[in-house]
C-alpha cells in the first residue's frame, strides 16, 4: 500500500503542470505577510504616493494575469503542433519540463503577491513589499524570454530524441543491471517450475496499462511465505478486469489477492519507469511519422536511427535475464517477463526498414547501424542482426529499380547520405 501510494504521488508531482503554480500562489500570501510585518516593524516606507503606487500595481497585476494566460495558450498550442508532427507520446516530457514549471510558478507567485500588496495598501507604501512586487514583475519578462527559448528548442526533434535516449539508457541499465558475461545467451530460458501447475492464480480488478511493479516487495512477500510468484503480464501490457495477474507456486496460502494487486501500478499509458522498450517505441514512432508520405522527412528518420543505434549498443552489453529474482539464500522467488534481444531488434528496426524501404538515406544508415553492431555485440546476438541485414539486402534489390541506385543504397553511411567512404 505504501509503495503504490508513493508511486502515485511521484507520478502526480512529475506530470502535473498546475500543481507548482498553485504552490506559488499559496506561498505568496504568507510571504507577503512576513515582508509586510518586517516593513511595519522597521518603519520602511517608500517615498511615493499611495495613488500612484495603486495605479502602478493595478497595471502590473492586470498585465501579469493577461501575460500568463497568453503563455499557457501559446505553449499548449505549440505542444499540440509538435505532438501532431512527431508523436503524441512526447506530451508527457513537455509537462515534466522543470523550466516550464518554474516559470509558471514565478508568474503566478508574482501575480498573487502583487494582488496581496495592492489589497493591503493603506496610507503609506511598504518599501520591501513594493520592491518585491515591482522587480518580480520585471524579472518575469526575463524568465519568459528564457522559457520561450528553452521550450522552443526542446520541441525540436533532435532535442526530444536525445532526451528520450537519455531516459531510455537509464531505464535499460536499471532493468538490466548486470553486464553480459555468459558465453551462452540464457535470457530466454524459463525455469522448469513454470511447467508445473500453479497453486493459485490472482486476477486483476483494474483496467489499464501496467506501469510498474514492486519487485522488492513481491520478492520479500514470497520469501516470508516460502513460495514462488510469477508475474504473468509484461510491464507496458494493457490489461482489463479478470485478466490473470499472478501465479503462485509451492504455497502462498496466506498471501491475499489484494496484497498482490497493490504491488502493481496501473495507469492510462506506458511510461519508462520499468519499460525499456517504450523508449524505442517513441523513437520509432517519430521515425515512422517522418517517413510517411504526408511528411516525407528522412533526415529525421536518420536522427532517430542515431538514438536507436545508441540504445541497442547499451542493450547489447547487458545480461537480459533480469526477470528472475532470488532471495539471499539463492532461492528463486519472483519471475517476471522482460524483452529479450530479438524483441529489441525487431522493435527498433522492423518498422523503420518497412516505411523507409525506398529512402536511400534510411537504408544506408540502417546498414551502417547493423554492420557496426554485428562487429561489437556478442556472437550469439549477432544472429538477429545478420538476419535483419539479409532482409535489408533483399529489400534494396526489390525497391530500387536502377542498378546505380541499388549500388548507392547498398553502401553503409552513418550520415545517411554524405558520409565519408
Amino acid at each position: 500500500m505504501i509503495w503504490l501510494f508513493r508511486i502515485r504521488i511521484r507520478s502526480f508531482l512529475r506530470n502535473s503542470v498546475w500543481f507548482p503554480p498553485l504552490i506559488g500562489m499559496l506561498a505568496a500570501i504568507p510571504i507577503h505577510r512576513l515582508v509586510r510585518s518586517i516593513d511595519l516593524s522597521q518603519g520602511w516606507y517608500a517615498p511615493v504616493s499611495v495613488e500612484g503606487t495603486r495605479t502602478l500595481l493595478t497595471t502590473f497585476s492586470a498585465s501579469m494575469f493577461t501575460f500568463f494566460v497568453f503563455v499557457f495558450s501559446i505553449l499548449l498550442l505549440s505542444v499540440q503542433l509538435a505532438s501532431a508532427q512527431l508523436t503524441p507520446r512526447i506530451i508527457v516530457f513537455f509537462y515534466r519540463n522543470p523550466v516550464l514549471k518554474f516559470s509558471l510558478t514565478v508568474f503566478v507567485f508574482t501575480f498573487s503577491f502583487t494582488l496581496a500588496v495592492l489589497f493591503r495598501l493603506a496610507d503609506q507604501v511598504p518599501l520591501m513589499s513594493l520592491f518585491i512586487a515591482m522587480y518580480s514583475s520585471m524579472a518575469c519578462i526575463g524568465i519568459f524570454l528564457y522559457m520561450i527559448d528553452h521550450v522552443g528548442k526542446s520541441l525540436r526533434p533532435i532535442r526530444l530524441m536525445n532526451l528520450i535516449g537519455n531516459y531510455g539508457q537509464k531505464v535499460i541499465l536499471d532493468v538490466y543491471p548486470h553486464p553480459f558475461t555468459d558465453t551462452e545467451d540464457t535470457e530466454t530460458k524459463a525455469p522448469n517450475v513454470l511447467e508445473q501447475v500453479a497453486f493459485r492464480t490472482v486476477e486483476t480488478r483494474r483496467t489499464g496499462v501496467i506501469v510498474e511493479i514492486d519487485v522488492r516487495g513481491i520478492t520479500e512477500l514470497a520469501r516470508r511465505n516460502n513460495c514462488l510468484i510469477e508475474f504473468i503480464p509484461q510491464v507496458g501490457d494493457f490489461i482489463t478486469g479478470g485478466d490473470p495477474l499472478f501465479k503462485l507456486y509451492h504455497g502462498g496460502e496466506n498471501i491475499t489477492d489484494r496484497r498482490l494487486q497493490r504491488a502493481v501500478a496501473i495507469g492510462q499509458e506506458r511510461t519508462m519507469q520499468q519499460d525499456p522498450g517504450f523508449a524505442f517505441r517513441i523513437i520509432v514512432d517519430i521515425a515512422v511519422k517522418a517517413l510517411s508520405r504526408a511528411i516525407n522527412d528522412p533526415t529525421t528518420g536518420v536522427l532517430a536511427l542515431d538514438q536507436i543505434h545508441r540504445l541497442l549498443r547499451v542493450v547489447a552489453r547487458q545480461q537480459l535475464n533480469a526477470g528472475q529474482v532470488f532471495d539471499k539464500t539463492g532461492q528463486l522467488r519472483l519471475i517476471y517477463r522482460t524483452p529479450n534481444w530479438k524483441n529489441f531488434v525487431n522493435l527498433a528496426l522492423t518498422e523503420i526498414r518497412h516505411y523507409g524501404n525506398d529512402s536511400i538515406q534510411i537504408v544506408r544508415r540502417l546498414r551502417a547501424l547493423l554492420e557496426n553492431l554485428i562487429n561489437i555485440v556478442p556472437t550469439q546476438r549477432a544472429v538477429a542482426l545478420r538476419a535483419e541485414l539479409e532482409i535489408l539486402n533483399r529489400s534494396i534489390e526489390h525497391d530500387f529499380y536502377h542498378p546505380e541506385d541499388r549500388a548507392n543504397a547498398a553502401f553503409a553511411d552513418s550520415l545517411g547520405v554524405g558520409g565519408s567512404r
